[in-house]
């Protein structure tokens, strides 16, 4: 017999026992789709964490922060400046490796309103219009001061979506279109400023879906007076960041330097300081060497005294792979345990098989068929229900992640992926294999009259 008559055999023999056969392949349908599905979770998971590790400008994104002034170093305190805009050209004129530079001037007290609107929080910064390409902004509406704004202090301004909309009303709540609020005139920290310019809106995916979900639900009034929910539940993890970037509002350095900083200065002169100094390299791979050469320069301009330090995305992206390896690794095992179940039910099923066939097995020998040709036959039938039930089971993992998704609309989408899939298959082939070696081997060892006597 060969091989093709041997599968057409088993396929045979397996539509036979149609129901039974059935029974055996659930566990290898549940296992590879539990597999499947398990990949799918992970994967979606894995996509939002990177979201937010490219929404704070990915790992090619460095800061650089104050810092105390080393011990070894304190009798050099009097002589230490900070962090101010010469570090940012000798950065640009001496450090090849760093491709962008943008300095951060903040001010904490800045209140920002309109008519009698106030926002709840706003991330005021004096910057570089290069602030845009390191902190990965994107321009929706007008567009991002330039150097002569910046040269010549004008009070302009780019803010983000949660400004607008706790300034101006938010389009969702008064059910109309969005406001674009480009020529109109804010007021940052006693100032009039000139909105020339909006950022786009920021959400992960789970932001997304949860705010259509609500636009599809019917409106409910809020009981009591009107209020802000704060900024946790929804605002914790990656949605905190993208929250952030929507309520950030740009203005030049310039400007910032010298409307704002002098009363915090010593003698009523504005403080130079810059609060950090955002770096972006080219590659990643060349993180080392790219941080020595900006600290040689730093070090340089500051008189060699270290009052500054490097905060990189390191640590974000090594627990993003930590997180998805012990979720790949806690779910793989359970999946796999779901096919090694499915496994013992295939040689349960098999040894029932060939009992039932003992005399069918006899006769066959009896008329020529050797071991090989009766061990070929039982292993091409388990491995035959084996791959059915990973056919299935790869059709039956879509249902399974579209009910996850019914369970959870807000919750990031589950991605399968064809890795998943191929690996799925081929283990739960190989399972169907492996099963059937002990009921082949006890097949094949029947000695032929005994078959024939066999009641």
């Amino acid at each position: 017999m060969n091989l093709f008559n041997a599968i057409a055999v088993g396929f045979k023999e397996i539509w036979s026992h149609k129901f039974r056969s059935l029974l055996t392949m659930l566990g290898i349908i549940l296992g590879v789709s539990s597999l499947v599905a398990m990949s799918a979770i992970v994967k979606g998971m894995e996509n939002g964490m990177r979201e937010a590790l490219i929404a704070i400008g990915g790992l090619e994104k460095i800061r650089i922060e104050q810092q105390e002034i080393p011990t070894e170093q304190q009798h050099l305190a009097d002589q230490a400046v900070g962090l101010t805009v010469h570090d940012l050209h000798a950065l640009k004129a001496s450090a090849p490796m760093v491709t962008q530079v943008a300095p951060e001037m903040r001010h904490r007290n800045l209140r920002v309103t309109k008519g009698g609107k106030t926002t709840e929080w706003a991330n005021v910064i004096g910057t570089w219009p290069s602030a845009i390409d390191i902190n990965q902004h994107v321009i929706e509406h007008g567009r991002m001061f330039n150097e002569v704004d910046d040269d010549f202090t004008r009070n302009v301004c780019v803010i983000g979506t949660n400004s607008r909309d706790q300034l101006f009303g938010d389009e969702e709540d008064q059910g109309r279109p969005p406001i674009i609020p480009i020529g109109d005139t804010i007021n940052i920290g006693g100032e009039p400023f000139v909105v020339i310019g909006m950022f786009e809106r920021y959400e992960s995916e789970t932001e997304k879906k949860r705010r259509a979900f609500e636009r599809s639900q019917p409106k409910t009034e809020q009981s009591g007076p009107a209020r802000s929910r704060g900024w946790g539940g929804r605002g914790r993890g990656g949605d905190f960041i993208f929250r952030m970037k929507n309520s950030t509002i740009y203005m030049p350095l310039n400007t910032m330097y010298l409307k704002f900083k002098s009363a915090v200065g010593t003698n009523s002169l504005p403080d130079p300081r810059l609060d950090v100094i955002n770096i972006r390299i080219a590659e990643i791979d060349e993180l080392e060497p790219s941080l020595q050469q900006a600290k040689n320069v730093l070090m340089h301009t500051h008189k060699g005294i270290e009052d500054f330090s490097f905060m990189t995305q390191e640590n974000m992206g090594e627990g993003i792979v930590t997180a998805i390896r012990n979720a790949r690794l806690s779910g793989g095992l359970i999946a796999i345990i779901s096919l090694l179940v499915g496994g013992i039910g295939i040689v349960n099923i098999m040894l029932a098989s060939i009992t039932e066939r003992v005399r069918e097995i006899g006769i066959r020998k009896a008329i020529g068929a050797s071991n090989s040709n009766i061990f070929i036959q039982i292993l091409v039938e388990s491995t035959a229900i084996a791959i059915l039930g990973g056919l299935a089971g790869l059709v039956t993992s879509y249902g399974f992640v579209e009910i996850l998704r019914a369970i959870n609309p807000t919750d990031n989408t589950p991605v399968i992926t064809p890795m998943a899939m191929i690996v799925a298959f081929i283990f739960s082939a190989l399972v169907g294999v492996v099963a059937g070696i002990i009921p082949a081997f006890k097949a094949a060892k029947l000695d032929p009259i005994q078959a024939l006597r066999y009641e």
